[in-house]
This record gives structure tokens, C-alpha cells and sequence, in this order.
């Protein structure tokens, strides 16, 4: 270190000037620059990993080379969402740079990093076929729930549209799929997997056009934004701590948001080994048949019912306002007629009830009934359980289900901004959940190892 004296219209000033040598040895060690406080030392301290090998265990041989440890590119990829870092190959490049990074993988300065087309291999190899990352997340929420922290009382539930990583521009119709199957290597895999799942009858694709890029992908829109290809990542939230229970990748359509929901309600309920008591989401779940499922198991819905806008603006009675006899089957108006029972209209999935045009024509009542020559009542075929969240909708219960299902939205917001996971990187349905599972699971974990530091009180002071 030099050191120079400038003498400044009388003033003695000593300015310090770093010497920039390098020295030939160093000596330290990584785990004494890791701060107590770290995250990587938090999930270090908290969270195991061993399963990873046990896992996979029957995946590797038992002679020949030794191969990289399945545990260590476990790790690396999480350090990727836990910090935001969804390329590989950068990935690679900043792990050699952070001390706290190798101090978590164990990496020495004297260790090589794996290469990044390492992951690519066991993504489409042994990760996929053990289902690892899908794994990694069970594992961390049966420990939420083990710790307490997940209460599993009230939750949420949303999707949100993930663009996928292809342009509208790559789609062409379906027709021309066998022909560029010749030059496209993914398009030729995906008609494979599909003569592999109906070897007998041509496969229907539910979309006219499919994308070279991304088959699985679809087109389509979410919030009024331009119509993209993309999938919904589905979330179950459990709603006092923020923790992510279910999480399932699906086609953006509207239709799977409920499908998704049933099926994370179904597996969590099996972790904890009761139902929830209520689940609140927006009016796209509101349909009678889920409303229905969650009336069987007792679930409590707080949800708006996806009422057709011709029932909401209607100025005449509405079901609500006629009784149903159950002993005859019909239902009786306002005016006391009776309506009878026609059937079943399997595409609207209504119960359909006429009156008669010579009841309804002298009704006094009729200009507030029905403007036809006779009243036509369609009712639900699960209408019991739409009135049943139409008057839960009308509760203080429901506008604090509501204000907590924001929490939702707050965590796609993380993973969009703070992951980065706004536009996928890999194509394909199975790699896609791959994605949201090791992108959920990270976001489980900063909760996880949070809650579990917090300093314990002594029963004595907390009584004081």
C-alpha cells in the first residue's frame, strides 16, 4: 500500500492509493464469507436434499464412470430461481463468480462446473423420467405442513398466462404438420407421441393451427391482452401463509383453470388428510359444476357464478323468484301457476320449465315475467349450488375470502418479476411443468427457511 502527502494551500492532505498486485497465495475459506443471515445458508440449514439420490438411484449404473452428482445440478438450477436466473448458460457463467453459490454446492476453486449442456440431458433423461422437480415441491409442502406453517384451513386459486417460448408466426395448419415433420425434429416427436397415445384413430388437435416451435402451446389471451402462445400456470394457495400447495401447468383455456383446481384440491387434501373449509377464486371458476364438486366435499366457495349476462341485465323474474315442487317436479310463479317440467337440455345443461300460453297470456304479472307467450324457466342442473354461492357472495365472509385470494396474484407477480418467468424458455408440456413445478418449489422455500429462523420466544417472557 503507498501512501501520498499532497500539500494543498497549507493543509496536509493523505490520500491512500490501493495497490492493485496480486498476491501469489491466498488463504480462506468459503464457509467463514457466507453471512449466518444468507438464504443459501438458511436452506442449507433447514432443508435436505438427500432424497435427490435415492431418487435416482436406479437410473445410473453401477459400473463404468462416475457420473456428476444428481444433487449438485439440483442445486445449481435451484440458485437459478431463487435468484432469478432462468438460462443455463448464464447460469454456469455467474456460479463461477459468486462465493455463496459454490459454498452451496460445494463447488471448490480447484472443482470444475458442470457444463451447461449437462442439464439439457438429464431434463430430457433421468430428471424427467423420476419426475424430480415435481418431487422437490411435494417435498417442501409436506414440510410446510409438518412445521406449521401451512394451516391448510382457507386457500386460493388462480391461473395465470405463461407465453411460451415461440412466435404467433411459427404456427401452420394442422393439415401441413406431416410435411414438416421431414425438416422439424420436434414436430416429428410430437405426431410420434401422438400416434402413441390413439394408435387407431387420427388424433384431434382442439386448435386449427399448431406451432412448428411448440405443438403443446396455445393461442390464446388472458386480461385483455394480445392473444399469444403460452400455457396457464395453476396455483393453489394456502392463504395465511402464502404458500403454494398446488401447482399444475395446463393449456390456456379457460375450461382448465377448474379442471387443474379440482385436481390440486384432490392431492393436497390427500397430504393433510382432511378437505380445506373454503376456497376463494375469481368468477371464471363460478360454474355449476364445480361449485357442485366443492358442495359434495363440503368445501365452502367463495366465488362469483358465471351467470350469463342475459340472467344479470334481465328485467324480468329470475329463478330465485319461483319455488320448486319437489313432490310434482314443476315449479310455481310468483302468481301461483305452476310450470311444468319438459326436460333436460343436455348443451346448456338446464332443466327446462314451461307455463301455457293461456295461463301466462291473462297473468297480471306477465310484463315482469317474460315477454314470450309463455314463461320458459331454465334452471341448472346444479342450481342448488350456484344460489347456495350467490348468497355466501353477499357475506363479510366472502369480501375477506376475496381481499386474501389478492395474495394469489402477488405470487405470480413474483414469479414473473422476481424469477423471471415471464416467458418460458423450454418448449413442450412436460418440460413447461417442469418449470413451474422448480419455480414454485423455490418460492416455497424463501417461506420455508424464513419462517423456520425466526427467533423462538421463551414461554416465560411471552407471558410476562
Amino acid at each position: 500500500m503507498l501512501c501520498l502527502i499532497l500539500i494543498v494551500g497549507g493543509l496536509l492532505i493523505m490520500m491512500g492509493q490501493h495497490d492493485r498486485s496480486e498476491a501469489l497465495f491466498y488463504y480462506f475459506r468459503l464457509e467463514d464469507q457466507v453471512p449466518e443471515t444468507h438464504l443459501l445458508r438458511l436452506i442449507e440449514r433447514h432443508i435436505s436434499f438427500a432424497f435427490v439420490r435415492e431418487r435416482l438411484r436406479q437410473s445410473y449404473s453401477e459400473t463404468g464412470r462416475p457420473s456428476i452428482d444428481p444433487e449438485l445440478l439440483l442445486r445449481i438450477l435451484l440458485i437459478g430461481y431463487l435468484y432469478g436466473i432462468t438460462s443455463e448458460r448464464k447460469l454456469v457463467e455467474e456460479l463461477r463468480m459468486h462465493l455463496a453459490w459454490r459454498w452451496f454446492t460445494g463447488l471448490g476453486f480447484d472443482q470444475e462446473i458442470p457444463h451447461h449442456s449437462t442439464f439439457s440431458k438429464n431434463r430430457h433423461g433421468r430428471f424427467q423420467e423420476s419426475k424430480l422437480f415435481e418431487e422437490l415441491f411435494e417435498q417442501i409442502v409436506r414440510q410446510c405442513v409438518e412445521v406449521g406453517l401451512v394451516q391448510g384451513e382457507n386457500l386460493s386459486v388462480d391461473g395465470s398466462f405463461v407465453e411460451a417460448n415461440a412466435a404467433k408466426e411459427s404456427r401452420i395448419p394442422r393439415q401441413q404438420l406431416a410435411e414438416a415433420a421431414q425438416v422439424n425434429r420436434t414436430v416429428r416427436q410430437y405426431l410420434v407421441e401422438l400416434e402413441q397415445q390413439n394408435p387407431v384413430e387420427e388424433p384431434v388437435h382442439q386448435q386449427d393451427q399448431v406451432s412448428t416451435t411448440d405443438p403443446d402451446s396455445t393461442y390464446a389471451t388472458k386480461g385483455g391482452t394480445p392473444a399469444r402462445l403460452g400455457y396457464y400456470d395453476n396455483y393453489l394457495v394456502d392463504n395465511a401463509s402464502c404458500v403454494i400447495v398446488g401447482v399444475q401447468a395446463t393449456a390456456a383455456r379457460m375450461s382448465q383453470e377448474t379442471v387443474a383446481a379440482q385436481d390440486m384440491l384432490t392431492r393436497f387434501a390427500q397430504w393433510q388428510g382432511r378437505e380445506p373449509s373454503s376456497v376463494a377464486a375469481d368468477a371464471t371458476y363460478g360454474n355449476g359444476e364445480f361449485l357442485q364438486w366443492l358442495l359434495d366435499r363440503g368445501i365452502t366457495p367463495y366465488m362469483r357464478t358465471r351467470d350469463s349476462a342475459l340472467r344479470k341485465n334481465s328485467p324480468f323474474y329470475g329463478p330465485e323468484c319461483f319455488t320448486y315442487l319437489p313432490e310434482s317436479n314443476r315449479y310455481r310463479c310468483p302468481a301461483g301457476e305452476q310450470l311444468n317440467y319438459v326436460g333436460l337440455n343436455v348443451r346448456n345443461r338446464a332443466h327446462a320449465y314451461i307455463g301455457s300460453a293461456k295461463r301466462c297470456g291473462a297473468c297480471s304479472q306477465k310484463p315482469q315475467c317474460t315477454s314470450g307467450h309463455y314463461k320458459y324457466l331454465a334452471i341448472h342442473m346444479h342450481e342448488p349450488a350456484r344460489q347456495r354461492a350467490r348468497d355466501l357472495a353477499n357475506t363479510p365472509a366472502f369480501a375477506s375470502a376475496q381481499r386474501e385470494r389478492k395474495k394469489v396474484e402477488a405470487m405470480f407477480a413474483e414469479l414473473k418479476n422476481v424469477i423471471g418467468l415471464r416467458r418460458l424458455r423450454l418448449p413442450r408440456m412436460q418440460f413447461v411443468r417442469e418449470q413451474f413445478f422448480l419455480a414454485a418449489a423455490a418460492q416455497n422455500i424463501k417461506r420455508l427457511v424464513r419462517f423456520l429462523s425466526q427467533p423462538i420466544t421463551p414461554m416465560g417472557q411471552a407471558t410476562a
